[in-house]
C-alpha cells in the first residue's frame, strides 16, 4: 500500500532541530554551487566525461541521504551528487573525477561519477547498466545482516530505470529477502526524452512495490524536509526487520539528459510550472517565515561554499594527468595489495557455523491461496498434501479408471432358451432354473477383476492367463 506524502499546498512540516534544517539547506547549495562549477569547466573543456545536471532534483539527493546513519551504505545514480556530499565527499573529488585527473578516487582512469569507498564512506560505485544497483544493494544489505550489522543500505532509480527487467528482479529479490534496503525512485517526469505516460500506464510509479508485497511512499520531490522525514521512517522501518521499501519521489529533470541536450522536447509550459517549484527558492521562504534563516546567516553561508569550491577548484585544476605506465594497473584484482577491505563481523561466528547454523531442509507448503474450481465454486489451492499413490503405474490407474466407467451399471438380461418339449408349468420352472444362474454369470462377468485387467493390459507377446 502505497502512502502519500506530498503536500498539495507546498507547506512543508517543522519536525527537525535547527542545525537540521539549515544542514539541508547547506548541502543543497553546495550541491548546486558544485555543478554550477563543473558547467563552467565543462565549457573550458576541462571535463573530459559527460556532465549530468541534477537541477531541481537537489531535494531528493540531499534529503534521503541525510536520513542515513553513518554506516549505512548508498549506491549513487548519475544526478546523485548531493548525497555524495551529504555522506562526506569532498568537492574535490568531484571535480577531479570529472577531469580525470591523477588525483581523483579512481587516478583518472574515469571521466564521470564511476566512484566509490567501500572502507569509510561505505559507498558503492554508480553501474551505467540502469537498474542493476538494485540487486547490489539488496546483496550489500543481506550480507551485512549476516555479518551482524544492523544497516540499511539504500540507491536511487529514475522513472525509465524502473521499466528494466533488473529493477523488477532485483526488488523481487530483496522483497523475499526481508532485505533492510530502501530504493528511491525518482520520476523527474522524463526518461531521456521520452515522457513517463509514453512509457508507463500508471500515475503513481510507487504502485510497482505492490506485485512484490512491500510498502511504499509517494512523497513532494521538491520538498526537502518531506523527503528527509518520509525516508527516515522508511530506513527505519527497513532496519526494524520490514524488509524493502520504495519511496517515489515526484519532481521535475529541469536540464536536458546530459549537457550536450538542450530538450527542445519538452513543453515550455511544463518547463516554467517546475522552474515556479525550485526546492532551494521554496525551502528558502519556509527558513525565512520560520526566522530559521536570516541574511546574515544565509551570507555566511554563501561566503562558505564560495571560499570552500574556490580551493577545491583550484586543487583539481592544479593537479596532474595520469601518468601513462598507469594504464596497465588497476584493471584486475590481485589481491590484498589491490584493497585489503575484510568482513567486519559484529556477531558471534559460531551462530553461523555448525551446530548452530545447521537446520533441517524441511518447509511446510501451506498453500497458494484459492480460486474457481470446476464445480463453479471458490476452493483452496495445495500443493503437497494429496494421497500418496500406490505401487500402480498412473497409466494403469488411469485405464482402471476409464473401463470402471465404461462398464455396465445393471447386469446384462440374458434371455434362455426354450426347450424343444417343454410346455406348462414345467416348461417355465425349467426356464427359470436355467435363468438364474445365467444372470448371476452375467452379473459376475460385468465386473472385471484387477486380474483380468492386468491381462488385457498385458504387452503383445506375452501369454494372457
Amino acid at each position: 500500500m502505497s502512502v502519500n506524502v506530498e503536500r498539495k499546498d507546498g507547506s512543508i512540516n517543522k519536525e527537525l532541530t535547527r542545525q537540521q534544517y539549515l544542514d539541508l539547506y547547506y548541502y543543497m547549495r553546495l550541491n548546486r554551487a558544485v555543478e554550477d562549477t563543473m558547467v563552467k569547466l565543462f565549457r573550458q573543456n576541462k571535463i573530459v566525461g559527460g556532465l549530468y545536471s541534477s537541477l531541481g532534483q537537489e531535494a531528493i539527493s540531499v534529503g534521503t541521504a541525510y536520513a542515513l546513519e553513518k554506516n549505512d551504505w548508498l549506491a549513487p545514480m548519475i544526478r546523485n551528487i548531493g548525497a555524495l556530499l551529504v555522506k562526506g565527499v569532498p568537492p574535490r573529488d568531484i571535480f577531479t573525477q570529472h577531469m580525470a585527473k591523477y588525483t581523483s578516487p579512481t587516478l583518472g582512469k574515469d571521466g564521470t561519477s564511476h566512484f566509490g569507498d567501500l572502507d569509510k564512506l561505505h559507498i558503492v560505485s554508480p553501474i551505467s547498466m540502469l537498474g542493476d544497483l538494485i540487486p547490489v544493494m539488496a546483496g550489500v544489505a543481506i550480507g551485512s545482516r549476516y555479518l551482524g550489522q544492523k544497516i540499511v543500505t539504500m540507491t536511487w532509480i529514475g522513472d525509465g530505470g524502473s521499466s528494466t527487467g533488473v529493477f523488477h528482479e532485483g526488488l523481487n529479490f530483496a522483497a523475499g529477502q526481508k532485505a533492510p534496503f530502501v530504493l528511491i525512485l525518482e520520476n523527474n517526469q522524463w526518461a531521456y526524452s521520452t515522457p513517463v505516460r509514453r512509457q508507463v500506464p500508471l500515475d503513481d510509479l510507487a504502485d510497482r512495490a505492490k506485485a512484490y508485497g512491500i510498502p511504499s511512499y509517494i512523497v513532494d520531490g521538491n520538498d526537502v524536509v518531506a523527503v528527509f522525514t518520509t525516508t527516515r521512517e522508511a530506513v527505519e522501518r527497513a532496519r526494524k526487520g520490514e524488509g524493502p521499501i520504495l519511496i517515489e519521489a515526484k519532481s521535475f529533470r529541469r536540464m536536458g539528459h546530459a549537457q550536450h541536450d538542450p530538450a527542445e522536447y519538452v513543453p515550455k509550459e511544463q518547463r516554467a510550472h517546475w522552474e515556479g517549484r525550485d526546492p532551494i527558492t521554496l525551502y528558502e521562504k519556509f527558513l525565512t517565515g520560520e526566522k530559521i534563516l536570516d541574511a546574515k546567516t544565509k551570507k555566511e553561508l554563501e561566503e562558505k561554499i564560495d571560499t570552500q569550491l574556490a580551493k577545491e577548484r583550484d586543487f583539481a585544476e592544479n593537479s596532474p594527468m595520469p601518468p601513462p605506465e598507469l594504464a596497465e594497473k588497476g584493471v584486475y584484482c590481485t589481491g590484498d595489495d589491490c584493497h585489503k577491505i575484510r568482513p567486519k563481523w559484529e556477531r558471534p561466528l559460531s551462530e553461523v557455523t555448525p551446530p548452530k547454523s545447521s537446520i533441517p531442509a524441511v518447509w511446510t507448503v501451506e498453500g497458494f491461496g484459492s480460486g474457481k474450481g470446476s464445480g463453479g465454486g471458490t476452493a483452496p489451492i495445495h500443493f503437497g498434501d494429496t494421497t500418496p499413490s500406490s505401487s500402480v503405474s498412473p497409466q494403469e490407474t488411469e485405464e482402471e479408471a476409464i473401463e470402471e466407467k465404461l462398464a455396465p451399471k445393471s447386469p446384462v438380461k440374458v434371455v434362455a432358451k426354450k426347450s424343444a418339449g417343454a410346455n406348462g408349468k414345467n416348461g417355465a420352472s425349467a426356464k427359470s432354473a436355467k435363468a438364474a444362474p445365467a444372470k448371476a454369470a452375467a452379473a459376475k462377468s460385468t465386473k472385471p477383476s484387477a486380474k483380468s485387467s492386468a491381462a488385457r493390459r498385458a504387452p503383445a507377446g506375452k501369454a494372457r492367463r
